[in-house]
């Protein structure tokens, strides 16, 4: 493979809030990009600090609570100066095998984007079972190319600025690349629930809108015969009907999949995982209960409102 060059002609988006654990090492994996992005969410830790001593340009986005979030408005404003972008979460590492890879890759022009696998970490652990690998992701594209897909997620609540698994559209065919990126959270489990429990809104909403017929316009599809980001949509499709999902999830994930190889890592990663089912669960049945809303409160009254016994003036 040809010698990679100091700097690739890659522009590199990272979406950010309080993210001071992980961005030392995601930062230290960028450094043969020609130019990063850090697009913050008003952090109040070091965030800022330490990506502009690594040379990041940060940028401050402020959420409307609507369409777009952070990663379509960054693609649609911010001026890249090169034409490949490459999205890249704190969490993740570029090591350097992929980046060569990357370097040839843009020079094809029969493609407009690559999918990047990720290994997933957890608990200090590559989580190889269980389905979690391959995990191929949509990350490496011509910016004015790609844009993410509206799931029409956008209205409900506690679920953050960012897009959480919406997946990129592009007119033309994705190739897919052979060296892998690295998934590995730096922060403890209470972020990894926290994230879950944000997470788990929008879940219940898309399987919301599965389940009542949503127009899916806009988005990636479901195609069993398609590629593996739409063959898992269409799977997801026949999935959301099943009783005893977080049973089956765990059933899936640990035995099915062979989680267990994973060791510890991988059980506590499975009973996670069905528990995040399980969020999944009540969350879109409080969106069937009260008509597609979470947090619904109800404005007619239960019972009639007390009042205070009338007081009798005295003769």
């Amino acid at each position: 493979m040809a010698s990679t060059p100091s700097k690739i002609p890659i522009s590199v988006l990272i979406p950010a809030k309080n993210e001071q654990a992980n961005l030392p090492a995601c930062l230290a994996s960028l450094e043969l990009a020609d130019e990063v992005f850090l697009v913050d969410s008003q952090s109040s830790d070091r965030s800022i600090e330490i990506a502009e001593n690594w040379g990041a340009k940060v940028v401050q986005f402020h959420f409307n609570g609507g369409w777009p979030k952070k990663k379509n408005w960054s693609l649609e404003n911010l001026p890249f100066r090169n034409e490949w972008v490459l999205i890249v979460d704190c969490d993740e590492r570029i090591p350097l095998e992929l980046w060569e890879e990357m370097a040839q890759a843009i020079q094809n022009p029969n493609y407009d984007g690559y999918y990047l696998n990720r290994k997933v970490f957890f608990l200090g652990k590559w989580i190889r079972f269980g389905g979690k690998y391959p995990d191929w992701n949509l990350r490496l594209f011509r910016h004015q190319k790609g844009r993410y897909e509206n799931l029409n997620t956008e209205d409900v609540p506690n679920t953050g600025d960012n897009e959480v698994h919406e997946h990129v559209i592009l007119d033309r065919p994705a190739a897919y690349l052979k060296a892998d990126m690295i998934h590995e959270d730096f922060r403890d489990i209470y972020q990894w629930l926290e994230r879950h429990n944000r997470y788990s809104n929008w879940e219940a909403r898309v399987y919301y809108n599965l389940l009542t017929g949503k127009d899916d316009s806009g988005t990636i599809g479901a195609n069993f015969f398609g590629d593996a980001v739409q063959r898992k949509r269409f799977l997801k499709t026949v999935w959301v009907r099943l009783p005893f999902k977080p049973l089956l999830r765990f059933i899936w994930f640990y035995i099915l999949k062979l989680g267990f190889l994973d060791g510890k890592a991988g059980y506590i990663y499975g009973r996670l995982l069905s528990q995040y089912e399980y969020q999944i669960g009540v969350k879109l049945f409080e969106l069937r209960k009260f008509g597609g809303q979470l947090n619904q409160l109800s404005t007619k009254p239960t019972s009639q409102t007390p009042t205070l016994p009338e007081i009798k003036e005295s003769a």
